[in-house]
């Protein structure tokens, strides 16, 4: 069956046409994707067709789904699959939605009573001075219990230098003053006096609908950041960062992080720290960019990082392509918690 011929299923008033106007059509279509992708070397013809098909597939249903591909090839008028605002690059969705599925098949950790769950943070980020810029560590582990309205604990490391960029940075490093670690216990995670910023019941509440979700991103970050779209991305980015995202919640993050205009694929084997993964990401006009590293075979995020270039590597004083912040996440049950610490 053609792309006409399921076109037909949907209006039976269409003219005919004949293979080699089909032809025609596909070719421009393949085209028009193939030039939204500079510096990318072309796939062969009918494997981007298949993706092509399988991408409109997932963003609705049936017949109509079947028309819409068919007008497409035909008319050659493309707007975008995901509505007239169109969505994440081809490659990049194909891994966010890859990883979707795999998050739904995958069973979270059971934490048992008296267990805890717990989430080792390596992370690193920025100070600039005036002097220069240089990149700190933030390294931590959270201890969530079973029954998460009881204490929480979080050992926060002390800070440490981990790289400078130069003199400047260097004397930077030197003249800034240091955290010197933290040893906290919460109930119910409310360090500093606060709710978590990220906790079961927080998340609870937020729709698996994944445009449902999109659209509570959008209005719970409006006015914020450099974009409206990118600060979603910043927002999935954050809350994924926790660990502690079930795996339906999950699945509906990534899926709404195919459905962000510009969300490409950036590095294709990205290494963070020595964990390596899947780098998706989203470039601001400044040229500042947030990263999701992600394992499409396990359905994690493994990791996440800022990277400036362009005008904000140039502001920061610091090398195009620089990882201004950047953090992995580990996850693992446990039978006990650090003894001590302040509330």
């Amino acid at each position: 069956m053609d792309e006409l011929t399921l076109l037909r299923a949907v209006r039976n008033d269409a003219n005919p046409a004949d293979a080699e106007a089909l032809d025609r059509g596909r070719a421009r279509l393949l085209a028009h994707i193939t030039a939204s992708s500079p510096g990318k070397a072309p796939a062969p013809a009918e494997d981007r067709r298949r993706r092509i098909i399988r991408r409109v597939r997932w963003f609705g249903g049936g017949s109509l789904v079947a028309g819409g591909v068919a007008a497409a090839l035909v008319v050659g008028n493309v707007t975008g699959f995901a509505g007239l605002r169109g969505g994440a690059d081809l490659a990049a969705a194909d891994v966010l939605h890859t990883a979707a599925s795999t998050a739904i098949a995958t069973s979270d950790p059971v934490v048992g009573t008296g267990q805890y769950l717990e989430v080792a943070t390596h992370s690193a980020v920025a100070t600039s001075t005036g002097a220069g810029t240089y990149l700190a560590s933030q390294d931590g582990q959270l201890y969530v219990p079973a029954d998460t309205g009881s204490t929480w604990v979080w050992v926060r490391e002390p800070e440490a230098v981990v790289k400078t960029f130069g003199a400047g940075s260097e004397q930077a490093a030197a003249q800034t003053p240091k955290t010197k670690g933290e040893y906290l216990r919460a109930d119910s995670g409310r360090f500093y006096g606060a709710p978590a910023a990220v906790s079961p019941a927080s998340m609870q509440g937020l729709p698996r609908d994944s445009a449902a979700l999109l659209r509570h991103i959008y209005t719970v970050t409006e006015g914020q950041g450099g974009s409206r779209d990118g600060e979603a991305l910043v927002w999935i980015a954050d809350i994924l960062r926790s660990g502690i995202v079930p795996a339906d919640l999950r699945a509906a993050l990534f899926t709404a992080a195919a459905a962000i205009p510009g969300v490409e694929l950036t590095d294709e084997q990205a290494n963070l720290d020595g964990h390596s993964g899947v780098a998706i990401g989203r470039t601001e006009s400044d040229g500042t960019r947030q990263e999701l590293i992600i394992d499409p075979t396990t359905g994690l995020m493994v990791g996440e990082r800022s990277v400036v270039t362009g005008k904000a590597a140039t502001a920061l004083r610091v090398p195009n392509g620089t990882a201004i912040e950047w953090t992995t996440v580990t996850t693992s049950v446990v039978d006990s918690a650090p003894e001590g610490g302040a509330r």
